[in-house]
């Protein structure tokens, strides 16, 4: 697309990313070192695009959602390294900015320039998605909290700096009710790390394990035992997120029907792949109309567009190894090994298919609540 096209926003940052990338090239290569990816979110924010959704008085762009989305393309045109910060600039700085005290919005400036990276402590062994059934416990004392528990599936928490931990700190309230959060370094004592090796050999995810951890009164985030509402905070910035790695499907399908190994494939397999996009456009149209809404609150249209999401992002990847045939075992294709080995984990991460589908029949279709 040429600048003309492009929306102001997008326009900078194809500017900011043609200046940046070819030093980044130098330095780096193509390497995908936590090291490398760290150096360019410094770059990002030293260029004023740490966080562009952010308000311009936080340290912004003050971008809406549909120029977030062509800075995305933007991203992914310059084929720039993954941005690690995502969890602070997305979910955890847009809460603290919106809850937090004014020591905690010093995290802000650090989160921009990548000098805090930050994970989310949510899922446990034994509630999976379900934050409201979390068993990991805070235990108030006069002058902080005592964490005994455990988290899991933890996004770069091999990696991470700090950490947004949700804790029960009343075992007494009701599920939703009791539960605080907490912003924690990772190197606090009493928190150890344990990599959990995935089915392509890397660890993205780590289970968090706390004994006895002192944490003071002054990593409270918001009001003692409103964590839930905090949460919902926190999941109510994903909107832009969801339909990222929605329209990032898209184009994936899309390449995959303009390739010449499906010019090449049979027809009944050209017909299973023709099937899978439509879906693909469905899924486009989802996302159009999620742009069209002037509100949208965690289980609305963001749940059906992540359900949908990720069932067609495994029927992608099984549609895909097809198409690409015997070079994907022989290691000639491997994004699209990539693609297979990790497709069945989008029906977890950010939430299971089953809770999103329980969301979207209480919040979207007025059902009766599942029996808890």
């Amino acid at each position: 697309m040429s600048t003309e096209h492009l929306s102001l926003a997008a326009a900078e940052l194809r500017s900011v990313l043609e200046r940046i990338m070819p030093a980044h090239h130098a330095k780096w290569g193509d390497s995908d070192e936590w090291e490398a990816l760290t150096d360019f979110q410094r770059e990002l924010g030293t260029a004023g695009w740490g966080a562009s959704s952010w308000p311009v008085e936080i340290g912004g762009k003050g971008l809406d959602v549909p120029d977030q989305l062509a800075c995305d393309e933007e991203f992914a045109r310059a084929k720039a390294p993954r941005r690690v910060a995502v969890f602070g600039t997305n979910n955890v700085g847009p809460t603290i900015a919106a809850v937090g005290t004014t020591e905690q919005k010093k995290s802000l400036q650090a989160i921009l320039m990548g000098d805090e990276i930050w994970c989310q402590g949510f899922s446990e062994p034994d509630a999976g998605s379900d934050l409201a059934g979390l068993r990991t416990k805070a235990d108030v004392t006069d002058d902080g909290f005592i964490v005994n528990g455990q988290k899991v599936w933890t996004s770069i928490g091999l990696n991470a700096t700090h950490c947004m931990l949700l804790c029960r700190t009343d075992p007494d309230a009701m599920k939703h009710k009791g539960i605080s959060a907490l912003l924690v370094p990772m190197d606090t004592p009493g928190l150890t790390r344990r990599a959990i090796k995935q089915i392509n050999g890397e660890a993205e995810f780590a289970e968090l394990f706390f004994d006895n951890m002192f944490v003071p009164r002054t990593a409270l985030l918001g009001p003692l035992h409103e964590g839930w509402r905090v949460t919902m905070t926190t999941l109510g910035f994903e909107r832009a997120g969801v339909l990222s790695v929605a329209g990032n499907l898209v184009g994936k399908v899309t390449a995959m029907m303009h390739s010449q190994h499906l010019a090449d494939a049979p027809a009944a397999l050209r017909d299973r792949a023709l099937h899978t996009y439509s879906k693909a456009l469905i899924l486009e149209w989802m996302g159009q109309r999620a742009l069209a809404e002037t509100t949208d609150g965690p289980g609305a249209v963001s749940s059906l567009i992540k359900l949908f999401w990720s069932h067609l992002g495994a029927e992608f990847a099984e549609v895909n190894a097809d198409v690409v045939g015997i070079g994907l075992i022989a290691g000639l294709e491997p994004d699209a090994a990539n693609e297979l080995l990790t497709s069945r984990s989008s029906k977890i991460a950010g939430g299971t298919s089953e809770v999103m589908k329980n969301l979207i029949g209480e919040r979207n279709l007025g059902l009766p609540r599942e029996p808890r």
